[in-house]
């Protein structure tokens, strides 16, 4: 029989050498993934950087620019959906919050020119296919059915944008963005508060219909800052069914309300 091989500390140290190189190596492996991952492409700060651009105001995102987008469009169809339940409407309730409307996307209509033109942003001047449908629908109710259309189409409209509003209000870096945001928010508060004052939301149905958009699509954003038409003259166009309707004048704040109704 060959006798052993002694056994000796170099020997011991040297297997054991192996092993912590070997356990090494796959922590490594398995925690590089982990240090590397901010700067793979795909992750939420590289679409950020990749979508933001520097203005004299300060970073200006996607989302700002997409809010932006949101809060012209939302002036295209609104506002004449405000005017015609003025005409339309057989409470004066219903007539206080077209009434409403047609103060706050006033207001709000000269302020996001005014940013645009400012951020050097193209605007829309008609609302968008979903926009015009919902003005369609209410160009052929009459009546009590009209009152319950408009409540219900514009309170759900305003609860989706509330929550784009305050998002980009959390988030935004651009100050011309972050004041916009404020005036939206209180222009959007307030056209809640007097649509629900109405009497004839539907809670129910506007939570179902909530949760089944929960991610709508994005709204396509304008393009980066860069030369443009001047956007800040653009005529907002109201689209058919007929009669149409025309955005008046902008004015710097919204008019006193002196009927005595909120």
């Amino acid at each position: 029989m060959r006798p052993r091989p002694p056994i000796n500390g170099r020997g011991i140290f040297s297997g054991t050498g192996l092993i912590i190189t070997g356990l090494t190596a796959t922590l490594l492996a398995m925690i590089f993934p982990i240090w590397s991952y901010a700067d793979r492409s795909g992750t939420g700060l590289d679409v950020l950087n990749a979508e933001t651009v520097s203005t004299g105001y300060g970073p200006l995102s996607g989302l700002d620019r997409e809010f932006i987008t949101k809060v012209r469009l939302a002036g295209l169809w609104e506002l004449p959906a405000g005017q015609q339940a003025q005409q339309k409407g057989t409470t004066e309730a219903v007539r206080t919050a077209g009434r409403h409307l047609v103060q706050g996307h006033t207001f709000l209509d000269e302020r996001v020119r005014d940013v645009a033109a400012k951020l050097s942003l193209a605007l829309p001047n008609e609302p968008s296919e979903q926009q015009q449908g919902w003005l369609a629908t209410l160009d052929s109710a009459q009546g009590a059915e009209y009152d319950r259309q408009f409540a219900n189409i514009l309170r759900l409209a305003h609860g989706k944008v509330f929550s784009v509003v305050a998002q980009v209000r959390a988030s935004t870096r651009n100050s011309l963005v972050r004041k916009l945001a404020d005036d939206a928010n209180t222009t959007v508060l307030d056209h809640i508060t007097v649509l629900e004052a109405t009497g004839y939301v539907d809670y129910d149905a506007m939570a179902r219909d909530m949760v089944a958009d929960s991610t709508p699509p994005l709204t396509p954003a304008p393009t980066p800052p860069g030369p443009t038409v001047d956007p800040a003259p653009a005529a907002p166009v109201t689209p058919p069914p007929t009669p149409t309707y025309t955005l008046p004048s902008a004015a710097t704040s919204p008019p006193p309300d002196n009927s005595g109704t909120s």
